[in-house]
């Protein structure tokens, strides 16, 4: 049986919808995204297992909090009783429009225990949210005396010929700041190529021969408890393989042998054990190659979940991460 270890650093997903579709998002989140936001039972049975695997400090991301304030709040106050310190929420404050409003609402989210937005600012997000309003959200919770900090600030140089209080699609992007802006600001964030951002390695990285990728490694990084995240549904999510999710009880308890046979064949054999699991099953490699393994593996597990065998999988992760890279 196999079981996480101690938690260390966090974070719970209460929604896969945003207002965005940014081409890094690890998560794949979207509009189109299902699910709703995280129910108040879900609330509940997600602190009470953080707690009994030892985590005590997390932060709030998503999807965007703030599609439902009302659940965002919730959510505080759940972690609060539990004795879980909300470190920072995460948002790309697209509802950062009156000031009025926004007082209200940290007001609000302070009585409930928060005091900290990490706000995100970059070229991506730009692309659906017109960078005025993080930098509104910003000046405003300086001067309210609620914390802050802009994820990251250093990409606000880049942006300076754009005009703030409008959306940048990706010509205007490579127009007004370079021909390259999609790799260079992935590469800037240091991006794993998992989510969406898959289509920026499928788009910038050469494809290599299968045998020059392959790995027999296993992935470790499956039972990483550092900057792991919990979803709506109450399933853990490893830091470095978005689009596997495991009831967060289940791996602190004990995980099934035998349930899971994508996470066992990449904990036990890495990508190698995955591949020749995937072609028992009819998978064909593509003839072309891969840019590297992660990369293969992703178009393993996409096409895996079309068998529906591999409960770990979240199907609709796989399809949005598809969409919406132009």
């Amino acid at each position: 049986m196999i079981k996480l270890g101690s938690l260390s650093h966090g974070g719970i997903m209460p929604n896969y919808k945003c207002t965005a579709a940014c081409r890094h998002c690890l998560y794949a989140c979207s509009m189109t995204r299902s699910g709703g936001y995280m129910s108040r039972k879900s609330m509940e049975a997600t602190c009470v297992a953080l707690r009994e695997g030892g985590c005590r400090s997390v932060h709030i991301g998503g999807g965007e909090p703030f599609l439902d304030f009302d659940g965002l709040l919730a959510l505080l106050k759940t972690a609060d009783t539990h004795g879980i310190n909300v470190e920072y929420i995460e948002t790309n404050g697209y509802w950062a429009k009156e000031k009025s409003m926004v007082k209200s609402r940290l007001a609000a989210l302070a009585d409930a225990g928060a005091d900290t937005f990490c706000i995100s600012v970059d070229p991506f997000h730009a692309e659906y949210v017109p960078y005025a309003a993080p930098l509104r959200l910003a000046e405003w919770c300086r001067q309210a005396g609620f914390g802050y900090f802009l994820w990251q600030e250093r990409f606000l140089s880049m942006m300076r010929g754009l005009n703030p209080e409008k959306t940048h699609n990706r010509a205007e992007l490579e127009k007004n700041i370079s021909r390259g802006i999609i790799y260079e600001t992935a590469q800037a964030y240091g991006l794993r190529y998992g989510g969406r951002a898959v289509n920026i390695a499928e788009e910038y990285s050469p494809n290599k021969p299968l045998e020059d990728i392959i790995s027999n490694k296993p992935c470790r990084g499956l039972l990483s408890t550092d900057h792991f995240h919990v979803d709506m549904h109450g399933r853990f999510i490893p830091p470095g393989c978005t689009g596997i999710a495991i009831p967060l009880l289940e791996g602190i308890k004990g995980i099934p042998v035998d349930k899971y046979p994508v996470f066992e064949a990449l904990l036990s054999g890495g990508v190698a054990v995955l591949l020749d699991y995937a072609q028992s099953c009819g998978f064909t490699p593509r003839p072309e190659g891969y840019p590297d393994k992660c990369i293969l593996c992703f178009h393993i597990r996409h096409w895996l979940c079309k068998e529906g065998n591999s409960p770990e999988l979240d199907a609709e992760y796989y399809e949005e991460s598809l969409r919406y890279y132009l």
